[in-house]
This record gives C-alpha cells, sequence and structure tokens, in this order.
C-alpha cells in the first residue's frame, strides 16, 4: 500500500466528518483502510424512500490514480448485490477516472445513477412495488450483517426505535417462511388447548 494513497483515504476520512453528504455517510474499515463501507439513505419521493442501502468500495493500492471497485451489499432493486458495478467512477472504466474525484464524488455519483434508469452491468431492473418492498425490509437485512452493525451503531439504534418492520428480504428460502407458519400454528393450538383448561372444559377438540 503505498503512502500517498493511505495520506489521500485518511484526509477523505477527516473531510467527510467535517463535511458530510446528504443521504450518505461512509466509514473506512478498522482494520483495511482501502476497504470502506457506505449506507445511502433513500431520499424522499423516490422508489427508495425509506430504505437504508449498505454497500462498499474497494480502493486499489495505487488509489488516486486508480478507481475503486464498487459494490451494493442491500437488496434495492436497482443493482445486483455482491457485484462489481459498472459505472464510469468505478474500476470497470480507467480510462474515464479523474484522480481528482474524492470519496463524496464517488458516493455521489453512485446515489445519482440509483436514481437513473440507464441499464449497466450489474444492474437489475425492479417495478416501483419491488422497490418499495426492498426499501421496507433493508433495515431489517442490514442490521443481520456483522460489519453494518459495527460500522454504522447509529443507524441500527435508529431503525430499532423507529420500530421497522421485519420483513424478510427476497433471498429468504419459502423454507424459513414455513416454518415460520409452523410455529405460529402450533403457538395457537397451545394457546387454545391452555384457554380451555381455565374454563374448566374436560376435552377440546383441535
Amino acid at each position: 500500500m503505498s503512502k500517498p494513497c493511505i495520506m489521500r483515504l485518511q484526509k477523505e476520512c477527516q473531510r467527510l466528518a467535517r463535511e458530510p453528504v446528504e443521504h450518505i455517510v461512509a466509514e473506512p474499515k478498522p482494520n483495511n483502510i482501502l476497504e470502506w463501507h457506505f449506507v445511502i439513505t433513500g431520499p424522499p419521493a423516490t422508489p427508495y424512500e425509506g430504505g437504508q442501502y449498505h454497500g462498499k468500495l474497494i480502493f486499489p493500492s495505487e488509489y488516486p490514480y486508480k478507481p475503486p471497485a464498487i459494490m451494493m451489499l442491500t437488496p434495492n432493486g436497482r443493482f445486483n448485490t455482491n457485484t462489481r458495478l459498472c459505472l464510469s467512477m468505478s474500476d470497470f472504466h480507467p480510462e474515464t477516472w479523474v484522480p481528482a474525484w474524492s470519496v463524496a464524488s464517488i458516493l455521489n455519483g453512485v446515489l445519482s445513477f440509483m436514481l437513473e434508469s440507464t441499464p449497466t452491468v450489474g444492474s437489475v431492473e425492479k417495478s416501483l412495488a419491488e422497490r418499495q418492498k426492498l426499501a421496507r425490509a433493508s433495515h431489517a437485512f442490514n442490521r443481520k450483517t456483522p460489519i453494518f452493525r459495527e460500522l454504522f451503531p447509529d443507524l441500527v439504534d435508529a431503525a430499532a426505535d423507529d420500530g421497522d418492520a421485519e420483513e424478510l428480504p427476497p433471498e429468504t428460502s419459502s423454507k424459513a417462511a414455513g416454518l415460520g407458519t409452523l410455529m405460529f400454528g402450533v403457538v395457537a393450538v397451545v394457546g387454545v388447548i391452555a384457554a380451555a383448561a381455565a374454563l374448566g372444559v374436560g376435552q377440546l377438540e383441535i
């Protein structure tokens, strides 16, 4: 890892702390300054309103002379997860990279592209209803990710205070959903039997 790269990323971390970017927070991984994690909060009046979208930037040791890889980790309906995104400020296009661009510039670019509909490598096309559903499920999804909880504890606490619904993400298997339904049924039956016993009913058909 080159010294210019480390110094540049340290300065950018300090700058983001002084000058926050609207709708976006970002933090480097404590033990690896080349890996940054960010969270985009869905702007109002967009399909992502109310959602929080976790992603990461992987910087090369040659940064700022070479661009980072960009990935989204939270299902969102615009980009595939855990997939390198083909954007003008990503490592897919080193020929369009400008060394003067900062972490803030990169993340603003990701948000801008998220709000567009231009297709690219790593993008998907989901309906408005699907994107809104994913926005509601995003908080619960993020809370299951250890690095998210470590780097963004304020967002975890805020989501818990808001009482967001623990909706299952699309990747969750139908088997898990079926198990939840079965457990609900067992609890309901036990409750009926207990109520009958309390009322002195000798026998109850289920």
